[in-house]
């Protein structure tokens, strides 16, 4: 982005998003820092936003009394130390403008910065007085502006407090305050002190009950309590009041060289110390999930609702669950191809491919989607992928038909001529007949890739073919009956055998299959096994980081005297860790669910390939109803004359036992689930069988 745009627009009042703005961000897929800037207006915050952007000029800084900054701008810059993210600075409209009038879009402004970042500078001047403090009034206002859980909506007071004091510290940005102008020596009692050190001495907190000491400690409680950590810096004067107007054009060796040292100092900070953008439960933002969060949070404030994490989160998770959904598949098509272009392939080709680009596609899955806690948009990518795989392998057996057929209609050809030539109707004609015949199907057999019906396309050849053999060998007269005989019956075994390669040639196909549902599952349960590790993990980490903010906190507090602040310190530590032992104990019913999803999934494979089975059911089925109108028409046309009455007996026998199979459209039978493997090289088809 080469220069700063409005995100959120603030207009006669109201706050609307900027659709250019959240275009950006959608097309950003790479995670983010957020670093968002607050204070009063005229305090110099856009100069800080530049300074981290590398840039001199950018964000307005002005030399007037008006504010510059209206709304919420951002720029999103490479970040100069993290290759792999994206630092989004977020420079906000200066509160306490005098020229809004109504200060409650103030609050908004502010509860957006802190939604929306992972960093929140508060910059002012001058000195942390009482003054400076009570600027901050915007943080005892959270509880009202902010929600954590979605349940706290029709909450009490108490309960808001309560959640405020435990949960948002889990959520909020580190905190950083920025003093500039800072002309005092940095001493408490004649002791030099730290910049943290003159903070953390600004925050102390007031003994005593009353209101005055009550008012006093609410916005200092209110930073110690919500936000996780705290640094300061002090900047001194850039230069000189004369030149101060013409900031954003001066040199950076013009400026004063203490002031130049504390904002490299300031930003080496962010650079280094400030955090990947998450949300509720652990889960990183990418640049695409921030624009979500955005369009939710300001959609939300529009409606003169209180913004909500875990509603923010649970509808955002909708959205890119969905998207990870269709990025999956997209993966496992473009995976798939490379092998589709080469149709017709062997089984094992196809079966390759399909499980690499399986795997892919999961991970793809895996690496966008997050709160998928039911598995639903897992079996979903699932079901998507088994039925275009299903497509596939359709398409690669249509491929593999018509190779086959037309590879024996070419290699058939000549036989055809010479029978039309009557070359096989003379004495011995038989023998040179099958020498022809035998010689074809070794051609057949030698021509390579033709895919997996191979040898159920000859088997539907050589019984198409049988009564043309039957009638030259029935027309020979050099042959005796007995001879004859024999021959029918080696006929019959040749038959015989075919239709055991073709059972075989099936029969290596649903193992094929099987064999895939079963890795594709392990891989599978791999995959989903580490995405629950990772959050969980995330969530522990939240925990963790409470828990050790107020464990801090309370050591300050026992160091002061606050007895009775340091009471209720315990209470929320003790709310912490039973939280944090509830979640080591939720493991055993994630490991549940786990399962549950795992076994949904595999299901959804199976339903999935129903869609393939179905048709090879329907295709059996055609391939029935057709040979056996083939038989009638020749009984019929006397094609088969020379074929003894018995004989012909025996075909139209044969031909009408052929089972029948239950008529539907393609893809209408309800028992789609994987047929069970048959050991034996006889049995039925595999697609009899679903």
């Amino acid at each position: 982005m080469d220069s700063p745009m409005c995100l959120v627009e603030n207009a006669d009042g109201e706050l609307h998003v900027v659709p250019g703005a959240i275009k950006y961000l959608m097309g950003l897929n790479q995670k983010v820092i957020v670093v968002a800037v607050v204070g009063l207006y005229r305090t110099g915050k856009s100069y800080l936003m530049n300074k981290l952007a590398g840039k001199r000029k950018g964000f307005a800084l002005g030399a007037t009394i008006q504010s510059k900054t209206k709304g919420i701008w951002m720029w999103c810059v490479p970040h100069p130390e993290k290759r792999d993210h994206t630092l989004v600075l977020l420079d906000t409209e200066g509160l306490g403008d005098v020229e809004k009038g109504d200060s409650k879009n103030d609050a908004w402004i502010f509860s957006l910065a802190i939604l929306l970042s992972s960093t929140l500078v508060y910059n002012s001047r001058g000195t942390i007085d009482n003054q400076a403090v009570e600027n901050l009034q915007y943080v005892s206002e959270l509880t009202e502006r902010i929600k954590v859980n979605s349940s706290s909506a029709a909450s009490s007071s108490h309960d808001d407090e309560e959640e405020g004091d435990t949960q948002f510290v889990q959520f909020f940005p580190n905190f950083v305050w920025a003093i500039r102008d800072f002309t005092l020596l940095l001493e408490i009692d004649g002791r030099n002190v730290t910049e943290d050190e003159y903070l953390e001495h600004s925050l102390e907190l007031r003994k005593g009950g009353g209101k005055k000491n009550l008012m006093y400690n609410l916005p200092r409680e209110c930073i110690r309590n919500y936000f996780p950590s705290r640094k300061c810096f002090v900047f001194p004067t850039p230069t000189t009041p004369a030149n101060m107007p013409h900031l954003d054009s001066m040199d950076e060796a013009d400026l004063c060289g203490s002031f130049r040292k504390v904002a490299d100092t300031f930003c080496c900070f962010i650079f280094q110390e400030s955090r990947t953008k998450t949300v509720k439960g652990g889960h990183k933002v990418t640049g695409r999930m921030l624009g979500h969060l955005v369009n939710t949070y300001v959609e939300t404030i529009a409606k003169g609702s209180v913004p909500c994490l875990e509603n923010a989160v649970l509808a955002m998770a909708q959205i890119e669950n969905q998207a990870a959904v269709d990025e999956g598949l997209a993966v496992y098509q473009r995976g798939m191809e490379e092998v589709k272009a080469l149709f017709p392939v062997a089984m094992g080709q196809i079966s390759a491919h399909h499980l690499r680009s399986d795997h892919q596609a999961t991970q793809a899955f895996m690496k966008r989607s997050f709160k998928d806690q039911n598995g639903d948009f897992l079996k979903a990518l699932a079901v998507a992928i088994a039925k275009h795989y299903a497509d596939l392998l359709i398409q690669n057996e249509d491929a593999s038909e018509k190779k086959c057929a037309s590879l024996l209609e070419k290699l058939s050809a000549p036989m055809a001529q010479k029978i039309k030539e009557g070359i096989y109707a003379t004495p011995g004609g038989y023998e040179l007949y099958c020498n022809h015949h035998d010689n074809m199907v070794a051609q057949y057999r030698a021509e390579p890739d033709k895919g997996v019906r191979a040898e159920e396309i000859l088997e539907q050849f050589l019984k198409e073919k049988s009564l043309e053999k039957n009638s030259i060998l029935q027309a020979d007269k050099k042959l005796t009956e007995n001879e004859k005989k024999i021959h029918e019956e080696q006929e019959k075994r040749a038959l015989a055998e075919q239709a055991v390669k073709m059972e075989a040639e099936k029969q290596h196909q649903l193992e094929k299959l099987i064999q895939e549902r079963e890795r594709s599952h392990q891989e599978g349960i791999c995959q989903l096994e580490a995405k629950m590790v990772q959050e969980a993990k995330g969530k522990q980490q939240e925990l963790e980081r409470a828990l050790d903010s107020k464990l801090h906190e309370q050591e300050k507090l026992m160091a002061k005297g606050f007895t009775e602040k340091e009471a209720a310190m315990k209470e929320e530590i003790q709310s912490l860790r039973e939280k944090e032992e509830a979640k080591r104990e939720e493991k055993e019913e994630q490991s549940r669910n786990f399962r549950a999803i795992a076994q949904g999934v595999m299901e959804s494979v199976s339903n999935g390939l129903g869609h393939y089975f179905n048709y090879k059911k329907a295709r059996e089925q055609r391939k029935a109803i057709v040979f056996k109108e083939q038989v009638r028409f020749n009984l019929k046309s006397g094609a088969v004359d020379n074929i003894p009455d018995k004989e012909r007996m025996t075909l139209k026998q044969d031909k009408m036992a052929t089972p029948k199979l239950k008529t539907g459209a393609v893809g209408n039978s309800k028992d789609t689930t994987l047929p069970k493997v048959n050991t034996g090289t006889t049995g039925k088809s595999p697609g009899s069988e679903v």
